[in-house]
């Protein structure tokens, strides 16, 4: 306790002195330097908060990375997707019923074969005992015709020697009818032969084009029925590429009707899925109706001897479809990323506020789109401007979903 007694007189002596001494110094100080120091502090307060307030603004403005427009003109291209498909796949069929007798080596799943190549043949001897018959049947006919028309002209002689004139009562008389029937019989001994020997010659199961045996359904010793599955085949002299466009698309390319595309097929690049081959195609039709599950309008690319690439193009292979369109003029081309989740385009104008529209890609190429700058914007305080009549126009690179039209921002040119 006496401790603390003396602490406190030394306390309070040493805040006299400095009392003390502060008055000292302030009476000998004149009226005239007391009001000028004052004014050189309060001076010297205010440039400080210049110097401070200016960096404190800016560095509470969220910067965002800008690019400066520049209108130029473009070709476009079309990009679209679709799966490479044979123009012919065949579910082969028998066409005669029978055993299938043997295969032939090449009718394997993955294997090529020729148009006219036997794959399999079924056992003939049934149709074979038809062909003959069918041929017996017509040496029988064509006697019947010879022995009816010795009889008609037998028949007339009689007639004749009769002294009889104008026609008989009866054609029978004459064996009109009798003849005509017997010409029906031949003809159709004629037919029967012909059916016996093309049902003979379905006991041989060719290929009907070249084809890519994708399945074989039969096996030696097999018995089929005519309609019996057989081997799914696929076309390969070319494949087809169906590729459903938007009307926006559509509005990119020139304008070309099938007749045009005979005579000058419109090129096309296609490229694997992964990006790692590429094969050369042409437009070869268009479609003329909308797909009713796309509702979208298609054009077909083909790409001829598929199998005989570089790189083979298999059916099945899901490709994107590269197509060159018109050239078009007075377009931005921007970054990808400037395209908002929205669909909008992001502006920075010359006071450096935000502001937004609604715009439309004319077409994308090479991580880029190209967009129309004929669009106009306004921002929240009811202000607008032309895009098109500015001279420099600041569209935002990577725009944000925090971002508000009428925002002001701090915005970084980029390349």
């Amino acid at each position: 306790m006496k401790l603390n007694k003396i602490t406190l007189a030394v306390t309070l002596l040493a805040g006299s002195s400095m009392f003390a001494a502060v008055a000292f110094n302030d009476a000998q100080m004149t009226p005239t330097s007391k009001s000028a120091a004052e004014n050189a502090a309060n001076e010297q307060i205010v440039q400080n908060q210049a110097m401070l307030a200016e960096p404190s603004v800016v560095a509470q403005l969220q910067q965002v990375a800008v690019i400066n427009t520049r209108v130029g003109d473009y070709q476009a291209e079309v990009i679209g997707y679709g799966e490479a498909a044979p123009r012919h796949e065949l579910m082969l069929a028998a066409e005669v019923s029978g055993h299938v007798k043997s295969i032939s080596d090449q009718f394997e799943s993955g294997q090529v074969v020729k148009k006219g190549e036997v794959i399999a043949t079924i056992d003939a001897i049934s149709y074979q005992q038809a062909v003959t018959l069918a041929k017996a049947n017509l040496a029988q006919a064509q006697l019947n015709l010879l022995e009816e028309q010795r009889q008609g002209e037998q028949a007339k002689s009689e007639w004749k020697r009769s002294g009889l004139a104008g026609e008989p009562d009866s054609p029978l008389v004459l064996r009109t009818p009798q003849l005509a029937q017997v010409k029906a019989a031949l003809e159709n001994a004629e037919f029967d032969l012909k059916k016996a020997q093309q049902d003979l010659e379905k006991t041989q199961v060719t290929a009907p084009f070249d084809a890519l045996v994708v399945t074989r359904d039969v096996q030696p010793g097999s018995y089929v029925q005519s309609g019996t599955q057989v081997a799914t085949l696929y076309s390969i002299d070319e494949v087809e590429v169906l590729v459903p466009l938007s009307e926006n698309q559509w509005s990119s390319l020139p304008s070309f009707d099938n007749d045009q595309l005979k005579n000058a097929p419109w090129p096309v690049t296609l490229q694997s899925s992964d990006g790692a081959h590429q094969w050369q195609g042409y437009v070869e039709r268009i479609e003329q109706h909308l797909s009713l599950e796309t509702r979208q309008r298609s054009l077909v690319v083909v790409v001829d001897q598929p199998l005989e690439q570089s790189v083979d193009l298999y059916p099945g292979t899901f490709v994107t479809a590269s197509i060159s369109g018109k050239h078009l003029d007075q377009l931005w081309q921007l970054p990808s990323s400037a395209m908002s989740q929205k669909g909008e385009l992001w502006f920075v104008d010359q006071e450096g506020v935000l502001t937004s529209t609604p715009a439309e890609t004319v077409f994308e190429k090479d991580g880029y789109i190209y967009v129309s700058p004929n669009i106009s914007t306004s921002t929240n305080q009811n202000t607008s401007f032309n895009i098109h009549e500015s001279n420099s126009t600041q569209v935002v690179k990577r725009p944000l979903s925090s971002f508000q039209s009428g925002m002001k921002v701090l915005p970084k040119v980029e390349g």
